[in-house]
């Protein structure tokens, strides 16, 4: 990628004015919870700018561009998921949890299902959100390299330093302040530049022949069932995602989490459109350039150089944000139930330190996993993450929250276990052609389903006689 010092202007200009408001926004931040849930005093617009802009990274923006390069409408599945899994967010599940005033998920599993629960589901959703990490460094590290010409090492340093900027020192707050900052630059500029690459592909005279209705125009380009296992991968992902039920715990009461989840979905759901707009007219225009950089490249060379500088900046703090969001849930999680109720830390500053180290120790372990699988699919990388994050949790925990009491602790663990094991051994043991969301939601309703019935003939047992 060619760049001049005019796009490079706009690009380290919006950088420094973005991370440099998070920072600035965290000098309040003192406390424990002040770092990992803002004080429990966020609105709507800040639970909505830290959701959507951990949400809105790679795999929306570039990852959606590189999909829609190769099969076009089907790449809107990220996005559109998304932000169908945040409205059931807020029209079930944010005012119960919020009410509870916990800090984590697997706390909650703890006050439904014991305390073996809560170790167990942090390490669930720790896999989980790390492989969204490392989907989110590979276009970083890409892009990075490709801008200012470093090898993959020097420029995930220099990601690094970036994501450690953005989050580290404020957390919850300084997230969801650099959130709605980023979202405000993606929006405008990638509009712009997704209306420019509409009207060009409208223009075509060849258009039809180029790009036949199906797969290009289809949201099943890919398959009914890959569709489908795309949105349910994110539903269920989204709902079990510690960093996006820690906005919602963050909010200042229960309607104000479930109208931060709705405000999240309006934004997040278009945001996809304009990167497969792009990403066609790029499969047009040049059918021979690294997929990858697709979305950079034409931010670069086919729009004017004001915008391109700020569109670029706008992908990098999107990637930026979502790395930082991910790496806070994974931390709040090992500090809070891990190192707190295991290891039985309570001083407030040993565990303010504990959260910002393992956020470091995430950036670092997914940078190093994402050099070593470059040239892998971003997209495949999110799919995967929210079908591991979700296939055994997502039912304990929905029971949890609607019907609490009927399923056994044993019987929750259990089927935690068991079904995040079938899904890990699906993929990589015995290379099943099933998403690994279908293998770990089928082991997981079989073990609840016997429980249910289980109880139900020990409580009828257990019953006087008429």
């Amino acid at each position: 990628m060619e760049i001049n010092f005019e796009h490079l202007a706009g690009l380290v200009i919006t950088i420094i004015i973005v991370i440099g408001g998070g920072i600035y926004s965290a000098r309040s931040v003192k406390s424990a919870e002040g770092y990992s849930l803002g004080g429990r005093s966020s609105g709507p617009a800040l639970i909505a700018g830290s959701i959507a802009g951990t949400a809105i990274g790679g795999g929306a923006t570039v990852g959606t561009a590189q999909l829609a390069y190769s099969l076009g409408l089907s790449a809107w599945w990220f996005t559109l998921g998304s932000g169908i899994a945040l409205i059931l967010m807020g029209l079930f599940y944010a005012r119960p949890l919020r009410r509870t005033g916990l800090e984590t998920i697997p706390q909650y599993l703890v006050l439904n299902y014991g305390p073996n629960a809560g170790p167990l589901a942090s390490v669930i959703s720790s896999i989980g959100i790390f492989i969204s990490a490392v989907a989110s460094c590979l276009p970083g590290i890409q892009i990075i390299a490709a801008i200012f010409n470093l090898q993959s090492w020097g420029a995930a340093i220099v990601l690094i330093v970036l994501i450690a900027a953005y989050v580290f020192f404020g957390g919850m707050k300084s997230a969801g302040v650099s959130g709605i900052m980023k979202m405000l630059i993606i929006w405008v500029t990638l509009v712009i530049a997704g209306v420019s690459a509409l009207l060009a592909l409208q223009e075509m005279p060849n258009l039809s022949a180029v790009f036949p209705p199906f797969p290009w125009f289809s949201l099943f380009g890919h398959g009914i069932w890959a569709g489908l296992g795309n949105l349910g991968s994110l539903i269920i992902g989204i709902v079990c995602t510690q960093t996006y039920i820690q906005a919602v715990f963050s909010a200042s009461d229960s309607r104000t989490a479930a109208a931060g989840a709705f405000v999240a979905a309006l934004i997040i759901i278009p945001v996809g459109l304009p990167s497969i707009a792009i990403g066609m007219y790029m499969h047009a225009m040049q059918p021979d350039i690294l997929p990858i950089l697709v979305l950079p490249i034409y931010l670069l060379k086919y729009q004017p150089a004001w915008l391109g500088g700020v569109g670029l900046a706008g992908i990098l703090l999107s990637i930026i944000g979502s790395i930082a969001g991910l790496a806070l849930g994974i931390g709040t999680m090992v500090s809070r139930d891990i190192c707190s109720e295991l290891l039985h830390i309570k001083r407030s500053k040993t565990i303010l330190q504990i959260n910002r180290i393992t956020t470091l120790l995430v950036m670092l372990l997914a940078s190093f996993v994402a050099i070593i699988n470059l040239n892998s699919q971003v997209l495949t990388w999110n799919y995967m993450s929210m079908a591991l994050r979700g296939a055994g949790i997502f039912l304990p925990l929905t029971l949890a929250i609607f019907a609490p009491g009927k399923l056994s602790k044993g019987c929750a663990v259990l089927s935690m276990a068991l079904s995040t094991a079938a899904s890990i051994a699906g993929v990589t043991v015995f290379h099943l052609p099933i998403d690994p969301l279908y293998i770990g939601i089928l082991v997981s309703a079989a073990i609840i389903m016997l429980g249910l019935v289980m109880k139900c003939k020990e409580t009828g047992s257990l019953s006087p006689r008429g």
